[in-house]
Order: C-alpha cells, then structure tokens, then sequence
C-alpha cells in the first residue's frame, strides 16, 4: 500500500506559565500512515495522541515539522487537507434541539453541499449508520449510541478519503459499540484510510491493520499486532483480584523473580510476567502471608496490553 498520511519531524512546544514542554522528541515525530489501512494510536492520558491528531487535522499549528496528507501540506495546504478529512471527535459534535437530519443538513451545507447533492447525501449517511427510521426525532431523544452513530455520520458528509475517529465508543452500551466497530470495518473495506484512538485494547486488537504506541510525545512501538506482540516474547499478563493491594505487598509481588513489572488499577493487580503460570503460586503466597482476600485470578498469553503495559508500565486508561 501506498503512503497517504507523512508525519515529517512534528512537533509542538508549548510555554505555559508552570514551564514550558513539548509534544515529540527534539527531533520531532516521524510517522507514515498507509493509504487503506486502520491505524491505531495508543496511548495513555497525555501521551500527546490529541495534540498529535490535532495537529494532522489542521485544529493546532505545529511549532515544527509538517503532515503531508493525500499529497497535500497541512501548513502550505490546509483546505485541501481538511477536504479530504473526516474528524469524529471524541466530545459530541452535535446540536441537541436538532435532529438529526437537520444536524447533518447543516454541517453538509458547511462542506459546501446544497440542494439535491445534500438531500441525497443525507439520506445515504441516514441509511448508512442505520437511523433512518429516527431522521427527524431531535438528538436529546436518542441514546448514547445512537448520538454516537449521528457524531460519525457527520464526519462522512463529504466523502473523506480519511476519517479521524477519536475514542468513538466512550461511554454506550454492548450493542451500540459493536455497531460502530462494524462500520468502522465497512468504511475501511469501500477503501477509507482510518486513524483510530481508543482505551479499549480489544477494539484496536480487533480492527487496526498496524498499530503505534505514544508515550511521552514519542511514537515508541510500531507495527502489526502479530510484530508488537512478538517483542514480549514469552511474558504473560497475570491479573489477580485483589481490591486495595498495600503498596508493600505490590512492591513484593514486584520483586519475584520473572516478574517485569507489577501495578495496580481498577481493583486488580497486573504482573507482567516470564511463564506467568510458574510465578503464580509464588505470588499467591505472598498474598496470603498478607492476609488479603485474593478474589480472582487469570493468566493471559502475550497480547497487545502486555506489550504497552511492558513500554510504558502504565494500564492504557491511565
């Protein structure tokens, strides 16, 4: 495939009042995306993923460097950028009094559509995220989902050659989540190239063609799933139970040997672990010697969350 998004040396270097900081190394960020392909960008809670998706939107400037999308400069190109774009942001980018066809007349009539073209188009992007049937009840009616289906189907308006999807599946139920993932994968089959960011590693396990891991401002991992998990070789993720683990015993369970690392998040422990079943009974003796109530276990095969918690010893919902 062919290369339809250059980032060239990005970066962004802010000056606030407590000192200033950068998004991207000194010598910024480096990164293509294939024309076709769903590209996944993780990372944890200021890792830079906004400032860096902002940037390739044409929404913040860069302090250096360029993005060179479908041929175009976003700092010398911006408009021919933008119109070949799609951005879905992550907060609803809706009018709630409308509905929803008005929602989508209104930003097609910004794209430049009119007339017939935007009747037409409306009704196709209706069809196509499945609310026809509700085209003319206001979005404050509809469920989390269904505005979530509505937020995209504005992003499609224009016939994007890319759409920027940013954590689309924040907060709905089941179903709506995998409604979305399916069209996600039929955008992609009719040839869209689609930038993905979520905090779910199922969904990027799922979809992504390649994925790179940000931390710190830095694209630290790239690669296929089957490339990234092959770098944590023999490590297992064990996930033990243990609702408000002392500091002391982590750090103990830590201290195993074959044990890489050990953190804690929502109500579990998480070791990133060399043959995780030969660490376990080890670990399983440090936690009664505590006295605590072990309420679960499970052991996980190398995967793509051992691969980002091993880079960047952080869960990706921090």
């Amino acid at each position: 495939m062919a290369t339809f998004v250059k980032l060239d040396h990005l970066r962004k270097q802010y000056s606030p009042p407590d000192g200033p900081y950068a998004v991207g190394p000194k010598e910024g960020v480096n990164l293509e995306i294939l024309e076709g392909e769903i590209f996944s960008l993780l990372g944890p809670n200021g890792a830079g993923k906004t400032t860096i998706i902002s940037m390739m939107s044409g929404l913040l400037t860069p302090t250096a460097g360029d993005v060179v999308l479908g041929g175009f400069s976003i700092t010398k190109q911006p408009l021919d950028v933008k119109k070949q774009i799609g951005v879905v942001p992550q907060d609803l980018a809706l009018y709630p009094n409308l509905s929803a066809r008005q929602n989508l007349n209104l930003f097609g009539t910004l794209y430049g559509l009119s007339g017939k073209n935007l009747s037409k188009r409306t009704d196709e992007v209706l069809e196509f995220i499945d609310l026809k049937d509700r085209a003319n009840d206001k979005i404050s009616e509809y469920s989390g989902g269904m505005k979530r289906r509505v937020n995209i189907g504005v992003g499609l308006m224009h016939r994007p050659k890319m759409l920027f999807l940013d954590e689309p599946t924040v907060a709905i139920d089941p179903q709506s989540r995998r409604n979305i993932l399916d069209t996600v994968k039929e955008l992609n089959q009719q040839g869209m190239t689609v930038l993905y960011t979520t905090h779910y590693m199922e969904e990027a396990q799922e979809l992504s063609n390649r994925i790179g891991i940000i931390d710190h401002g830095q694209i630290i991992a790239l690669g296929t799933l089957d490339e990234l998990v092959k770098t944590v070789g023999e490590y297992d993720v064990i996930r033990l139970t243990l609702p408000e683990p002392p500091a002391l015993v982590v750090e103990r369970l830590g201290a195993i040997p074959n044990i890489q690392r050990a953190e804690t998040t929502d109500g579990e422990v998480r070791l990133i672990a060399r043959d995780g079943r030969q660490q376990l009974p080890e670990a399983i003796r440090i936690i009664n010697e505590a006295g605590l109530a072990l309420h679960g276990v499970e052991i996980e095969e190398p995967n793509l969350e051992a691969v980002f918690l091993q880079l960047t010893g952080r869960a990706l919902r921090d």
